[in-house]
């Protein structure tokens, strides 16, 4: 008996969470290089967080004159007073209906086959929950800075590999490279992700989450243009030597007591999910709370602190966990 091939699953819809804050100057660039996606979205939720401009009308009228009604749905939420940036986020991602959620910034711009590209790789990889991308940095006039988002980030060739080799979850231990206007998640990613922490911001949690329960993976491709301006709410600074300098000298404040809690919460969220979550990554996660309660608990006098710095090094946290030597400097010198 010949066996008859399979047919192709169907390609996954596509919904785009788009939140916007006093973003009018902005918009039309970026709604309409969602309208010319070679692989048009199902849909726009636009979640205005109490803007005093015309944002949402200028969405409106832009995806008007892209002539996409009927092809692409627009749903509109606002909030008064603001949500702030990860609440915002929480609102507009749960209120989407395609199976892949595609996260948008008000102020940037996608490459034409930016959805395309990404979509098909879901579509390639059922068990795929999250995929982030490099992306080129843009001053406020999309004129480039000369650099991409990973140069930025100084993103390491070891950290990109260990992320497609499956061992995402500890390069995110290690620190976040994900970022939100770069990310497309499955849907169903957030029936571990909901809802998001106030601790963490909301791109964070996601790699974390995803990376933590299934697999999660980059492209190096700069699939859009990611402005630098000064409105910003959050961006891209490389720092110098100088700066790396003070910073080391910089008071310790409480700092490492806010890491230690954002450990804390995650550890819990992933205890909460039983199975789903292998041993490996309960692991990962429980010595991370252990190396930030002891950063946390580093005692003030710096002339006590070697020894104890020492034996946490010797232990692999600073390497597993932190910047390596970085860190271990930033501890023998911060007041």
């Amino acid at each position: 008996m010949t066996s008859q091939p399979q047919a192709a699953a169907d390609p996954a819809t596509i919904s785009v969470a788009l939140c916007t804050r006093n973003g009018a100057a902005y918009l039309p660039a970026q709604v309409r290089s969602i309208c010319v996606q070679d692989r048009l979205p199902i849909e726009i939720v636009l979640s205005d967080d109490g803007s005093r401009d015309d944002s949402v009308e200028v969405v409106r009228a832009t995806m008007a004159e892209c002539g996409v009604a009927g092809r692409v749905g627009l749903t509109v939420l606002r909030n008064e007073p603001a949500l702030g940036v990860t609440r915002n986020f929480q609102q507009a991602v749960t209120a989407c209906r395609g199976a892949l959620i595609a996260l948008c910034d008000q102020d940037d711009v996608w490459r034409a086959d930016r959805l395309s590209t990404m979509a098909a790789m879901f579509d390639r990889r059922p068990a795929l929950l999250l995929l982030h991308t490099d992306a080129r940095l843009v001053d406020g006039d999309l004129k480039p800075l000369g650099q991409t988002l990973f140069q930025g980030l100084e993103v390491r060739a070891d950290e990109l590999a260990g992320i497609h080799a499956g061992r995402a979850f500890g390069v995110l231990m290690h620190r976040n490279l994900v970022t939100g206007a770069t990310t497309v998640f499955r849907r169903r990613l957030l029936d571990v992700a909901l809802p998001f922490p106030q601790e963490w911001v909301h791109d964070e949690w996601l790699a974390a989450l995803a990376a933590a329960t299934g697999e999660m993976d980059v492209l190096e491709d700069c699939l859009i243009d990611y402005r630098q301006h000064a409105g910003n709410q959050i961006g891209v600074r490389r720092l110098g030597l100088k700066a790396k300098v003070a910073k080391a000298f910089a008071p310790r404040g409480d700092k490492h007591a806010q890491r230690l809690v954002r450990a804390q919460v995650l550890l819990d969220r992933l205890q909460s999910l039983g199975a789903l979550v292998p041993a490996q990554v309960l692991a990962a996660a429980r010595e991370k709370v252990a190396h930030q309660r002891f950063r946390a608990r580093l005692t003030a006098h710096r002339l006590l602190r070697p020894l104890p710095i020492a034996m946490e090094a010797l232990r692999g946290r600073y390497a597993r966990f932190d910047r390596g030597w970085q860190a271990i400097v930033q501890d023998l010198l911060e007041r």
